[in-house]
């Protein structure tokens, strides 16, 4: 049977990847304060500058909390290679840190590089998330399958992380056949998968999508597990009013854990059959100042303890 870990992350918090979002943002001392009174015992990094950025800091940081650093999510531009030179370095920089702390932590968890590629930028698939008509092209997404392998085999040369790939909406690999394709043409030897519950079942354009086949599909290639939900309604709504990605987070698509569409008894039943005994990441995407981080993050603990975990 799997033995799970469950970690938070800074996203359930209001700390995003994207640029210019306005609302107060919870401070890494608070979050982390709250991560662990919830009940969670890992976190992913944030935004680089989000955590201290120096190891020793960000060790004590950590250490002070009994806290197991789980990854970095890092942006990659996969539509672009020269673009994505500015990203290696980013990745490189990341993972020094990553496992410089991890070292002086002697966490046996060695983090992740998770790369995804720049969502919210490309203004068609960010208008069109969670209903995508026209997929990226094979050539395309051949392309961004390269170019994350490698920045994954950089990343592992220069710091011996591993690294895994987020798919995600509002982003150039976001439907299953699109992940499908993107994984059949990047290195499995470097590269694996972060497999997110929301987002593929968002980005499938389904509320009925079998998320338990994905993982079976998918399973040699996971190497970490975001538990988000999806709210139904929200879902019906953004692809009926044609909201944007943005306008869909504010709406709250990314709902507590079992509010949604996401069928997570059946996800854990499948889980505890196989070999899987890694983290779990919860994440509830929440733009800055949107809800109660702490509140939902304790709702969210209880309902994964009502199955089990």
């Amino acid at each position: 049977m799997a033995h799970l870990r469950i970690a938070n992350a800074p996203c359930s918090w209001g700390t995003l990847e994207f640029a210019d979002l306005s609302g107060t943002r919870i401070e890494h001392q608070q979050m982390l304060d709250e991560l662990v009174a919830t009940g969670y015992t890992g976190t992913e990094l944030g935004d680089w500058g989000f955590m201290p950025t120096h190891p020793s800091l960000l060790a004590e940081t950590l250490r002070q909390r009994h806290l197991t650093l789980i990854g970095a999510f890092v942006p990659v531009n996969l539509s672009d290679v020269q673009s994505a030179q500015h990203a290696l370095a980013q990745a490189e920089r990341t993972a020094d840190l990553l496992a410089t702390t991890a070292t002086l932590l002697g966490q046996h968890h060695r983090p992740l590089i998770i790369l995804a590629d720049e969502n919210g930028t490309n203004p068609h698939r960010t208008l069109h998330a969670g209903r995508i008509q026209t997929p990226s092209d094979p050539s395309t997404l051949m392309r961004a399958a390269a170019v994350a392998s490698h920045v994954a085999h950089q990343v592992a040369r220069s710091s011996g992380l591993q690294s895994a790939f987020h798919h995600h909406c509002a982003g150039i690999i976001e439907t299953p056949d699109e992940i499908a394709t993107f994984l059949a043409h990047s290195d499995a030897s470097v590269l694996g998968l972060v497999f997110d519950t929301g987002h593929y079942l968002f980005g499938s354009g389904r509320n009925d999508t079998d998320l338990v086949a994905a993982l079976r599909t998918y399973a040699d290639r996971i190497r970490l597990l975001h538990f988000k939900d999806c709210s139904a309604t929200i879902a019906d709504q953004t692809r009926t009013h044609h909201l944007d990605y943005f306008a869909a987070l504010q709406a709250g698509i990314f709902c507590e854990l079992g509010a949604g569409a996401v069928p997570f008894a059946d996800i854990v039943r499948y889980l505890q059959t196989t070999a899987y005994d890694g983290w779990v990441v919860v994440e509830q995407d929440v733009l800055p100042g949107m809800g109660a981080p702490r509140d939902s993050a304790a709702r969210n603990r209880d309902f994964l303890r009502s199955l089990g975990l």
